[in-house]
């Protein structure tokens, strides 16, 4: 699962970063601790490459209430295209989510310790996402929202989860924004866990654990 992700760098320097035309939205301050039902940056398989905002927690356009994107806030790559909340916009309406780290707890220590994974370089990582239009039945508003593709984990991960999120290097990544619709046999190959080398992982505090703490202290490392 990944449930929490940081987003330190600037609107401006992801432009530059990912090599896109400009912004459309952007999250407008740095994020150490973002959490799902908050805005994250996107790019969006719409022909523009721009970097936009979506709610994270994917509403599919049939769902009756906004809740359900509490519950999915990630899609399992071995099964996203034959999940009726995911196959179709895997199909047509797929995004990279920009982060530049991601955390997860490690479950054999009680309490469960916080840990940060992130680049070596500290650079900007291109999730694989899918997004979705909604509108709310009742007031007529219109959502865009998103959800994060996990796959197994790599080296580095695998002492402290079985899950991490599907990274996306840069051919990958122009597969994955065709603006036309794909088969799921041309996608469901991206889907797997980053290549061992260029990430590092180190424990946090448990500042991080509440999503009301999105402070610097949150990616500050653990004195071993």
């Amino acid at each position: 699962m990944c449930g929490r992700v940081t987003v330190r760098t600037s609107p401006d320097q992801l432009v530059v970063e990912l090599g896109l035309a400009g912004i459309r939205a952007a999250v407008d301050r740095p994020r150490f601790n973002l959490a799902p039902t908050q805005l994250m940056p996107v790019v969006p398989n719409d022909g523009a490459r721009m970097l936009d905002a979506f709610r994270w927690g994917l509403i599919p356009s049939w769902a009756k209430e906004a809740s359900i994107g509490s519950k999915l806030i990630n899609a399992r790559g071995e099964t996203v295209a034959e999940k009726p909340s995911f196959r179709s916009a895997l199909k047509r309406r797929r995004c990279l989510v920009l982060v530049d780290g991601w955390y997860e707890w490690k479950q054999s220590t009680k309490p469960k310790t916080p840990f940060l994974f992130q680049r070596e370089d500290a650079k900007p990582l291109a999730l694989a996402g899918l997004w979705e239009e909604w509108t709310a039945p009742d007031t007529g508003e219109v959502l865009r929202t998103c959800t994060i593709i996990t796959t197994g984990p790599n080296t580095l991960m695998a002492p402290i989860h079985d899950r991490m999120p599907v990274i996306l290097p840069p051919q990958a990544q122009e597969v994955w924004l065709r603006p036309e619709p794909q088969d799921a046999s041309v996608l469901l190959p991206l889907l797997v866990p980053a290549a061992d080398g260029g990430l590092e992982t180190y424990e946090v505090s448990r500042v991080v654990n509440s999503p009301t703490n999105d402070v610097a202290e949150c990616v500050a490392r653990v004195a071993a």
